[in-house]
């Protein structure tokens, strides 16, 4: 399980890939939600892979943390404080492009 506690505008947003949250009770299922990022700039081809490799993982990390930020956004819309059975899926073009695309259920939850 892997569980993600981020602080957005004094809330506290719980990201979480399993179907519940442990010690919580889920209130009110709000909606699927997701966040989706592409990297703009096309990466360079080079003769290095170790720069090449390095280059793509730079990349990975940068478009999904703006990918996980556009879910927290949509989750807060609907007036969510958690996010449960997130699925992230992650895409490299034939073109170098990468694609990043995060779903989940946005709920309400509150401490038992």
């Amino acid at each position: 399980m892997r569980l993600i506690k981020q602080t957005y505008k004094s809330q506290i947003m719980i990201l979480t890939t399993t179907p519940s949250i442990e010690d919580y009770k889920i209130i009110e299922y709000l909606g699927i939600v997701s966040g989706i990022a592409v990297n703009m700039q096309k990466m360079k081809m080079t003769f290095n892979m170790q720069k090449y490799y390095e280059g793509i993982s730079d990349s990975i990390a940068e478009v999904k943390e703006k990918a996980f930020s556009q879910l927290k956004e949509n989750a807060e819309k609907l007036n969510a404080n958690a996010v449960v059975g997130i699925n992230v899926d992650m895409e490299l073009t034939a073109s170098n492009y990468v694609t990043v695309t995060i779903t989940g259920t946005a709920v309400y939850i509150a401490k038992k």
